[in-house]
């Protein structure tokens, strides 16, 4: 059985690293100035993945911290996956030419669906499919719109697409240390083939092993950031829970 891949999140607000309250822009909590640094200390922990979100990007658009991710993408020897403004093929291309490993589509997912199969097909493994719900629904334009749109609606249109992973994150538990969503996470994971990646609100080590415990039902990784940040989780024991859980 795989381990559940840890995701440390590193979430850029004008070149900082950043966390959020529940999406909010105008709640943003500053934790680091160097990005670069803040990647090759979690690569130290032991973190062999990243999950990096471009936030100024995701409400413009396009990308918006292009030079904080090339340092991350030179200073981080494992595989980075990259969230925020991706809405055309040129900034695909752009991305895995530098180095990045995987992209996550969320807003183009729900407003252009073709767009995301095409580049699921020409980077194979290479396309993750955000699907942010607010009370069920799609949140979209990084997350502040909720869409109609039912979240296992948009997760099954993207079933025999060849993305890698769903990535789902419950909006209201986001940098909230509330606990994560388990029982919607593995709700959405046991009804679609795709892998699914948890993310938002986890607080400590035991939503690790409860998710790492789900593995099984599809579960492939879990994304954290405030709780680390916080100190409230320590990176390197989340990463021996979900090898020893998984």
């Amino acid at each position: 059985m795989e381990a559940l891949i840890i995701f440390p999140a590193i979430d850029l607000k004008s070149g900082q690293v950043v966390r959020l309250a529940k999406g909010d822009m105008d709640r943003a909590t500053v934790y680091a100035d160097d990005p670069a640094a803040q990647a090759l200390l979690f690569a130290e922990q032991g973190a062999e993945f990243l999950h990096v979100v471009d936030l100024d990007g995701a409400f413009a658009g396009r990308p918006e911290n292009a030079e904080a991710v090339e340092e991350i993408v030179e200073n981080f020897p494992g595989h980075i996956q990259l969230g925020g403004g991706i809405r055309n093929a040129a900034t695909v291309e752009r991305w895995f030419d530098l180095g990045i490993s995987r992209l996550v589509i969320g807003t183009a997912a729900l407003k252009n669906p073709q767009f995301v199969k095409d580049m699921a097909r020409e980077f194979e493994n290479g396309i993750v499919v955000a699907v942010d719900a607010r009370g069920g629904f799609v949140a979209t334009e990084g997350w502040a719109e909720t869409s109609d749109m039912p979240l296992l609606d948009l997760a099954r249109r993207f079933e025999d697409a060849g993305v890698a992973s769903i990535l789902f994150t419950d909006v209201g538990r986001d940098g909230m240390l509330t606990g994560c969503n388990i029982e919607a996470t593995v709700d959405l994971a046991r009804q679609v083939k795709i892998p699914v990646i948890a993310s938002g609100g986890v607080k400590g080590l035991d939503d690790i092993r409860l998710l790492s415990l789900h593995a099984q039902d599809g579960i492939e990784g879990v994304i954290t950031g405030r709780a680390i940040y916080d100190g409230r989780l320590d990176l390197a024991a989340a990463i021996a829970m979900a090898g020893r859980e998984g």
